[in-house]
């Protein structure tokens, strides 16, 4: 790739319309093609925000179990079990997202 290449040059060429539009694009195709980069994010997310272990699955593309044992791995003890009525929505609602028929087989970003 041309390192001369940058956000401007794609919003003249009209190939997006804004340069944020470019820049979340682009971040949408890094993590969906690199999921060591969702999991790097997902954990550091875990560790600095009031993140859910089912949220933080999500974002990483992992079930909750194996997002558990990343955390683990990575020396960070995880938080079990919803803090509030909402967090426990969310987590019902990922789950549901998860195991949903229209996306089985598809990595999650």
């Amino acid at each position: 790739m041309n390192a001369e290449l940058n956000v401007r040059q794609l919003v003249a060429a009209r190939i997006y319309d804004t340069e944020e539009e470019a820049v979340e694009d682009a971040l949408r195709c890094l993590l969906r093609s690199r999921p060591d980069v969702r999991i790097r994010l997902a954990v550091h997310r875990y560790r600095t925000e009031d993140m859910s272990l089912a949220k933080a699955a999500s974002l990483a593309g992992v079930s909750w179990a194996q997002m558990r044992d990343v955390l683990l791995e990575r020396g960070v003890q995880p938080r079990l079990g919803p803090e509030t009525l909402e967090e426990a929505f969310d987590e019902v609602a990922a789950v549901r997202r998860r195991t949903s028929p229209k996306t089985l087989g598809k990595p999650s970003v």
